[in-house]
């Protein structure tokens, strides 16, 4: 009897101090995520794959949790978001479809040349940013080239199959394109990214991707709560220190999404 209660509460301890690790890693990640507009999944999903929980499953629990952040990230960042209902609507009209569509492919398409785009792309976004120095930090109005629009949708639709599919770092994509076609800072395409990528766009992945199997609900409530005490207090230091905090926070999680990616693109391949 001793030794039951004695090895009970060895496995309470552990299980305790997994949750609380797992805790951990979803508020920091997301913290960094909600800074630079995305990147969660350059640690929270790994964790779980690390965890024992099939990939599927893993991606669908981290895609619920992203929600969790994009809630987060949007509640600090709401008032920026009523004046670009016609932005809201190109991503969730034309990114939607490409979510759906990954996500149903998911199990057809090969991991590691997905991770490998993914990953050219992410480093080629950190060297962008960094050779144009005036990168997001202003806003520039101007009037939109039917082209620039074209190519917008085109591209929307094309990241949202990779989000649903891959999900790490095409919240960072999103990002870039938004300051890229329609001259926003920092700080306003990341309000738009996780309104409608963290929140719409994951939303509709983690369900699409929930029907292949049950999702670990413990360790569900442990993400969601990091998630988004992680992307409202990462929304606060990025409304606090400006847009040069987040281009520089940008700049670093695009590189370590990159490498990071590019390693797991590499090892699948052997």
């Amino acid at each position: 009897m001793h030794y039951f209660l004695t090895t009970l509460q060895t496995s309470n301890d552990y299980f305790f101090y997994e949750y609380l690790s797992i805790f951990l890693i979803s508020f920091i990640s997301n913290t960094f995520s909600a800074i630079s507009g995305g990147g969660a999944g350059l640690v929270q999903l790994p964790a779980l794959i690390l965890l024992g929980v099939p990939y599927y499953q893993a991606l669908a629990t981290h895609k619920v949790a992203t929600v969790a952040l994009g809630f987060g990230g949007s509640l600090r960042n709401h008032k920026s978001l009523k004046n670009d209902f016609d932005i809201i609507l190109q991503i969730l009209v034309f990114g939607l479809p490409g979510v759906i569509f990954g996500s149903s492919m998911v199990k057809f398409l090969s991991d590691q040349y997905l991770y490998l785009i993914l990953a050219l792309f992410s480093v080629f976004l950190a060297l962008y940013s960094f050779f144009k120095p005036n990168l997001g930090l202003y806003a520039v109005e101007q009037k939109i080239s039917l082209f620039k629009k074209l190519r917008f949708v085109i591209l929307i639709f094309i990241i949202g199959i990779l989000n649903g599919s891959v999900s790490s770092g095409t919240g960072l994509l999103v990002t870039i394109l938004l300051i890229n076609t329609f001259k926003v800072d920092f700080l306003r395409a990341i309000s738009l990214t996780f309104f409608t990528v963290g929140i719409f766009w994951n939303a509709t992945g983690a369900f699409l991707l929930s029907k292949i199997g049950s999702l670990p609900i413990s360790l569900l409530v442990i993400l969601i709560l990091g998630s988004f005490s992680g992307g409202y207090f990462g929304a606060y230091l990025s409304i606090l220190k400006g847009n040069k905090l987040v281009k520089n926070t940008f700049n670093i999680v695009c590189l370590l999404v990159g490498f990071s990616l590019l390693i797991k693109s590499i090892s699948n391949m052997y």
